[in-house]
C-alpha cells in the first residue's frame, strides 16, 4: 500500500512538470493574438495601473510646481539683494573715483614726505661676527645709491640705512646695530599720533626701543609704528613694526615703547634702497654737532 501511494505521487509530480513545461513553451511561442484570459488579464492590469498613475502624476506635478515656486522666490530674493548691493557698489566706485581724481590733482601740485623711488638690490655678504649689524648689497654709486638712504626688506618694512657706498656695492647698517647715532624719527599711528625716535635694540627680547614719547601718551599694544618723515632722511610712512609694550623712562618724563620689527633681520635676501624724492633738509640745521638723527 505505501508503495502504491509513493508511485502515485511520483506520477503526479511528473505530470505536473510536463504540464508546466508545456505551458512555458506555449507562452514563449510567437502568437499573433492573445487568448481571452490573457487579454482580460492584460486589460485589467493596464486599467488598474492607469487608475493609480494619474493621481500619482498629478500629486507629483503639484509638489514639483511648489518646489519650483520656492526656488524661484529664493532666487528672486537673492537677485534683488544683489541689485541693491550693486547699486551701492556703483555709488561707492563713483565716489572713490572722484576722490582719487581730486587726490591726483593735489599730488600734482604738492610734494609729499612719503614720495620716494625704490632701487632693488640683492644681499651678497654678511659678517658672521656682525650678522645683526651690517650687510653688503650688489648696488653702489653707479646705481645712484648714496649714504644715509633708507633700506627696506622685500615685504616693505624698514631694516636700516646705507652706511657707506662704493662704486658697485654698498654697506647697510641695520636697525639692530648697537650704534648711538643709529636713530630714526618714528610715528605711532592711531586716533592720536605720537612721535619719538628709534634709539636702540633689546637683544634679549628682539625688540626695537622707541624713546622720547610724551609721558601722558596713551599707547596701546599692536599700534603700528612707521617713519615720520621728519628726520630729514627717511620718507614718511615706511612701516617699522608694532608696539608690544611700553614703560616710563627712569625720570618719568617720557615713555619708551618696545616695537616688534616687521622685518626678519636674520634672513634678508633682497632689499630695496629708498631714494627720497623730496628735497632733504640740511641735517646740521636740525641736530647738535654731537648727535645725528635720521
Amino acid at each position: 500500500m505505501p508503495q502504491f501511494f509513493l508511485n502515485k505521487r511520483l506520477i503526479l509530480l511528473l505530470v505536473s512538470i510536463i504540464i508546466l513545461v508545456a505551458l512555458i513553451g506555449f507562452s514563449l511561442r510567437e502568437r499573433e493574438e492573445l487568448t481571452v484570459p490573457e487579454q482580460f488579464l492584460k486589460d485589467a492590469t493596464g486599467w488598474i495601473q492607469n487608475v493609480f498613475s494619474k493621481p500619482q502624476s498629478y500629486v507629483k506635478g503639484v509638489f514639483e510646481n511648489i518646489k519650483d515656486l520656492q526656488n524661484t522666490y529664493s532666487e528672486n530674493k537673492e537677485l534683488k539683494s544683489r541689485l541693491d548691493g550693486l547699486a551701492k557698489l556703483e555709488s561707492d566706485v563713483q565716489q572713490l573715483k572722484k576722490e582719487n581724481d581730486e587726490l591726483r590733482e593735489i599730488l600734482d601740485k604738492k610734494d609729499s614726505l612719503s614720495a620716494y623711488s625704490p632701487i632693488q638690490a640683492t644681499v651678497i655678504g654678511r659678517n658672521p661676527d656682525r650678522w645683526h649689524e651690517l650687510l653688503i648689497i650688489n648696488k653702489g654709486k653707479v646705481n645712484g645709491i648714496e649714504q644715509n638712504m633708507a633700506v627696506v626688506s622685500s615685504n616693505g618694512f624698514i631694516i636700516g640705512k646705507v652706511k657707506s657706498t662704493q662704486q658697485f656695492t654698498s654697506t647697510i647698517q641695520l636697525l639692530t646695530a648697537m650704534d648711538p647715532t643709529n636713530r630714526i624719527s618714528a610715528e605711532i599711528q592711531g586716533t592720536d599720533s605720537y612721535f619719538g625716535t628709534i634709539e636702540g635694540y633689546d637683544v634679549e627680547r628682539e625688540l626695537l626701543e622707541l624713546k622720547r614719547i610724551p609721558y601722558d601718551a596713551k599707547i596701546q599694544k599692536e599700534q603700528t609704528v612707521v617713519t615720520s618723515g621728519l628726520g630729514g632722511i627717511f620718507p614718511k610712512g615706511l612701516p617699522i613694526g608694532k608696539v608690544v609694550d611700553t614703560e616710563p623712562d627712569e625720570f618719568g618724563l617720557n615713555q619708551t615703547a618696545y616695537v616688534k620689527p616687521g622685518a626678519n633681520f636674520y634672513d634678508i635676501q633682497n632689499v630695496m634702497v629708498v631714494k627720497r624724492d623730496m628735497m632733504q633738509p640740511n641735517l646740521s640745521d636740525m641736530v647738535d654737532d654731537e648727535e645725528e638723527e635720521l
